[in-house]
C-alpha cells in the first residue's frame, strides 16, 4: 500500500506537521515515548549541540541539498542543518515534541517513526540522529536510512552521557543524583548511551571524527531545570510520589549560594560517522 501523508493543523507551534502513516498488514512498530509529557521542558533545558558538529558534517557532504533530522524533537540539531542545507525534513515519533520546534522556511517537520520516514528514496545527502539512536529498531532503521541516502551519503549519530559540573563538592551531589537517586529509574537502553554507542551495530564505511565538547554556562535554575527533563526523573516521581529535583535543590543551596551565578557544566560527547556503502 502507498505510503499517505495526512496533513494537520499545529496551532502551538504556527506551522504544519506532516503525520506519516502507512498500513500493510503487520502489527505496529512499537514506540517508547518518554519524553512527550514533558516536551515544553525539553525545549527550554536542553543543551546546545556544539556548532563545530555541523560544519565538520557539512564538509563531509558531496552536495548539501537535503538532510534527514531523526527523532529531531523540538529542534536541538535542527537549526543548524537548517543554516548548513538547502531543505531540512524533521521528523519524530512525537507530534508533542513536534509542536514546540521552531519554524523555518526550509524545514519541514514531519511526525513519522525513525523506521519508516516516507522519505523519497536516494533523495538525502545527511542523516543526523542525536541522542536517540538507542530508542531505536536498529536493524529497520538501518535499512530506512540506506534507503533514503543518495550514494555515498552520510549518517551522523551522535549521544552525550552523564554531566559534570564545576566544584567538585556540587559536582558529588549530582553524580549521586544520576547514579544513586534516580539511577535504577534509567530505561534499560541507557546503558548504550554510557557506552557512547559503541557497542551498537553501524553497518555503513565507518569514518573518525575529530573530539567534540559539549560546554554551558548555567545558572542554577537552569541545571535543575534540565534535570526534570530526564526520563528517570519522572519515573521515580511517579513511583515515589515526589519530586527529586527538589531534595536535591535544599542539599545545592549551601555549596551553590549564589543562585544566579554561573558554573560550568560539561557533557562527554561520542559521535559515529558512515558513509553509505
Amino acid at each position: 500500500m502507498r505510503p499517505t501523508f495526512d496533513p494537520e493543523e499545529s496551532s502551538a507551534a504556527g506551522r504544519r506537521i506532516d503525520t506519516f502513516s502507512r498500513y500493510d498488514g503487520r502489527a505496529p512498530m512499537s514506540f517508547k515515548d518518554h519524553f512527550s509529557r514533558r516536551a515544553t521542558q525539553y525545549s527550554a533545558f536542553r543543551p546546545a549541540y556544539p556548532p563545530a558538529i555541523f560544519d565538520y558534517l557539512e564538509q563531509l557532504c558531496r552536495k548539501r541539498q537535503t538532510a534527514w533530522d531523526c527523532a529531531c524533537g523540538n529542534g536541538q540539531a535542527t537549526l543548524a542543518l537548517a543554516e548548513r542545507f538547502e531543505a531540512v525534513i524533521a521528523t519524530d515519533a512525537s507530534p508533542q515534541q513536534l509542536t514546540a520546534a521552531p519554524a523555518r522556511a526550509n524545514v519541514t517537520y514531519r511526525a513519522a517513526r525513525a523506521e519508516e520516514s516516507g522519505i523519497e528514496s536516494n533523495s538525502v545527502d545527511l542523516v543526523t540522529v542525536a541522542q536517540a539512536l538507542h530508542w531505536f529498531d536498529l536493524d529497520p532503521f538501518y535499512g530506512e536510512v540506506q534507503r533514503v541516502l543518495k550514494p555515498s551519503g552520510v549518517l551522523a549519530v551522535w549521544t552525550y552521557g552523564p554531566l559534570h559540573v564545576e566544584g567538585e563538592g556540587i559536582d558529588a551531589l549530582f553524580q549521586e543524583f544520576y547514579h544513586d537517586i534516580v539511577g535504577p529509574y534509567w530505561p534499560p537502553e541507557r546503558r548504550f548511551v554510557e557506552e557512547g554507542y559503541r557497542g551498537l551495530a553501524f553497518p555503513f564505511a565507518e569514518l573518525s571524527p575529530p573530539p567534540f565538547n559539549m560546554e554551558e554556562q548555567w545558572e542554577r535554575a537552569r541545571l535543575l531545570g534540565y534535570l526534570s527533563t530526564w526520563s528517570a526523573t519522572g519515573r521515580y516521581a511517579d513511583d515515589k510520589g515526589v519530586d527529586p529535583v527538589e531534595a536535591l535543590e535544599e542539599r545545592l543551596r549551601p555549596l551553590w549560594v549564589d543562585a544566579p551565578s554561573t558554573r560550568t557544566v560539561t557533557w562527554p560527547l561520542a559521535m559515529r560517522v558512515g558513509r553509505k556503502r
